[in-house]
């Protein structure tokens, strides 16, 4: 599926909105977004009628590889994702495979990144949200969060804060999913998955 060069792209940071979920893993999307903001230079504010916060702006090297990027946090809750996203991409109509999903993954490894085109929502009630609204065929940028340690339950781990082993190395691995980001957008998923796919 190739992209079209002149369309914008949505990047979407997958988590649950509130304090209470702020450092949750489950929010590791919304931490990958806010830095991308900082990067834009810009401050999320409330998109019209779709559940979320937006910021639009542009990224890459001045000429033919800077994109123009919508960069969103869905504010409706983590399972129903699916409505906000589909919202903005009718708004700012963007071709689904320019769509970034920005997620938590618990069969990878804490840190390690994976990038993909489409696919199954192995369990992840907000790809499961989005695809149901729009079909499987979005980038997925999957920050892998690792399995919960013997008998924790998946949604009890997930919505748990990450420890303070795994901050040390959270801003590191937040910087690395930001850095992924911008080159699946700006160089394409090849050149991404081949620097990033770790």
């Amino acid at each position: 599926m190739t992209t079209d060069a002149g369309a914008p792209w949505l990047i979407v940071g997958l988590g649950n909105p509130g304090p209470e979920y702020a450092m949750n893993r489950h929010n590791v999307g919304f931490m990958v977004a806010d830095l991308l903001a900082e990067r834009i230079g810009g401050r999320f504010k409330r998109a019209g009628k779709a559940q979320a916060q937006v910021i639009e702006g542009r990224i890459g090297p001045p000429g033919p590889a800077n994109r123009r990027v919508i960069l969103a946090k869905p504010m409706s809750y983590m399972n129903l994702s699916g409505g906000p996203v589909t919202a903005l991409r009718d708004f700012y109509k963007v071709p689904t495979a320019n769509i970034v999903a920005i997620h938590d993954e618990l069969d990878i490894d804490y840190g390690v990144l994976r990038l993909k085109l489409g696919g199954g929502d192995n369990g992840h009630n907000g790809l499961k949200s989005m695809t149901k609204a729009m079909g499987s065929d979005y980038h997925r940028v999957r920050f892998g969060i690792g399995r919960p340690p013997g008998r924790m339950q998946v949604a009890d781990f997930v919505l748990k804060d990450f420890s303070s082993a795994e901050r040390k190395e959270l801003d590191y691995f937040v910087d690395r999913a930001s850095d992924a980001v911008e080159c699946l957008v700006i160089e394409g998923l090849e050149r991404a998955q081949g620097t990033y796919n770790s």
